[in-house]
């Protein structure tokens, strides 16, 4: 078949290089254009970028599927693949390919429909997730199923480690569900069960509530790690929170209040208290936590 895929960041990126191994032929890979990355800023290409160039896949450099539509539908495509492009796909381009498009998304759909469902279910403290490809309609994420996997989630994964783990083996599942389109053996399911939304999140969405319970905190660490990131407040300024544990063993603290306990940065949340492992104070770098409370001078702090 000849394909056309779209995805922009690393996790998509084992999704095309399955394509790319296999026995079709990806005509031309969409991804969003070359955005300032580093501390200098440069224009730097998406992963997908990277990959397709390497292969010599022609790259069409897009924010938006419908500003290079008549490109995609001239390449005469039968089917279409995206894997977090970042956009959507809307007609005409929907129905041009033969057999229209499909997506793997990341969680076991209709739950955590949209553009963060790993983190999203790691913060809501849900023991499971997956993967599903589905094929693509007007309404969000909301396609009859071809192909779903549940995954575990770990007990200290963070949203980063585990998207890594659910793009190698959701890529493995979509070259499936593409090699059973090409020889018409695909059989798709409509979804059922409750719909429950995923959207993007927000530099707030890591800003940790000290009240909640201890729980809920770590989740919330772990579900924005590495993106948009955990943080606090002292003294007016951010400080990134970058790891931390619940720490069962010890006594409880006030809400918020910070103490340095047999060399263990403790702060204080609505029930057991959590470690600060590895911190990052504005402007400076990644430092273990004991030793930036250390230097705080004070037998407690408070963090807001």
């Amino acid at each position: 078949m000849r394909i056309v895929f779209a995805g922009s960041p690393a996790a998509a990126v084992p999704s095309l290089q399955a394509l790319l191994d296999g026995p079709h032929q990806v005509v031309a890979v969409v991804t969003r254009e070359p955005s300032p990355q580093g501390r200098k800023r440069l224009l730097t290409p998406t992963p997908v970028a990277e990959v397709a160039e390497r292969a010599g896949v022609p790259v069409i450099a897009a924010n938006r599927l419908g500003a290079v539509t008549d490109e995609l539908i001239a390449l005469e495509p039968d089917l279409g693949v995206i894997v977090a492009y970042g956009g959507l796909v809307r007609e005409p381009l929907l129905s041009a390919p033969r057999l229209g498009w499909i997506n793997l998304h990341f969680s076991v759909l209709p739950r955590w429909r949209g553009a963060a469902p790993v983190q999203r279910a790691i913060i809501a403290g849900d023991q499971e997730t997956g993967t599903a490809v589905f094929q693509l309609v007007p309404e969000l994420d909301a396609g009859a199923v071809f192909a779903l996997e549940r995954v575990p989630i770990g007990r200290n994964q963070t949203a980063g480690h585990l998207l890594r783990a659910l793009a190698e083996s959701g890529a493995r599942q979509l070259a499936g569900v593409v090699d059973a389109l090409a020889d018409g053996t695909a059989r798709a399911v409509p979804q059922s069960g409750e719909p429950t939304l995923a959207p993007k999140l927000t530099l707030e969405d890591g800003h940790l509530d000290w009240g909640r319970p201890a729980a809920e905190v770590d989740a919330r660490v772990r579900g924005v790690t590495p993106e948009p990131g955990a943080f606090t407040l002292f003294e007016g300024e951010r400080l990134k929170v970058l790891g931390a544990a619940i720490a069962h063993d010890a006594p409880a603290l006030p809400p918020g209040r910070a103490e340095l306990r047999a060399g263990r940065a403790l702060v204080g949340t609505g029930s057991a208290p959590l470690e600060l492992i590895t911190v990052q104070p504005a402007g400076k770098r990644p430092m273990p936590a004991a030793d930036w409370l250390r230097g705080r001078g004070a037998d407690a702090i408070e963090l807001g």
